[in-house]
């Protein structure tokens, strides 16, 4: 295992005092490899300059110029989003959604939450989310 160290201490992210902005690591892992490239772009697009509720407001041809994209493309990687599942689109407002909790499927065929589960195998109710 690497052991971790700051390299540039007086560098360290923290939390925007103004704004908001993160992506959650499950994105990448679960929904990128899925997505397009010009899909991947602009949802981090998105999440950097939404605020602290997801939303944004940027023109399809503002954002085109911002990506080095056409607005056809822009508009593309948004519906892709959208069906993903991943923002909510109501012109001129965009919302990253926060990602779906983790499920999986039950031997019987139905879905339960991951945090269900492991309740389950503890011996505590299945019900306690």
């Amino acid at each position: 295992m690497i052991a971790k160290q700051v390299l540039v201490p007086d560098r360290v992210r923290r939390p925007p005092t103004t704004g908001w902005s993160w992506i959650d690591r499950r994105f990448l892992r679960e929904r990128a490899p899925r997505l397009r490239h010009e899909a991947i772009v602009l949802y981090f697009f998105l999440a950097a300059v939404s605020d602290k509720d997801g939303l944004s407001f940027y023109s399809d041809a503002s954002i085109a110029v911002r990506l080095r994209m056409t607005e056809t493309a822009v508009v593309a990687a948004r519906d892709e989003l959208v069906a993903e599942d991943l923002v909510a689109y109501r012109a001129p407002l965009v919302q990253v959604l926060s990602l779906p909790r983790v499920t999986v499927e039950r031997r019987g065929g139905g879905l339960a939450h991951f945090g269900a589960m492991l309740r389950g195998l503890a011996g505590t109710s299945p019900d306690a989310d």
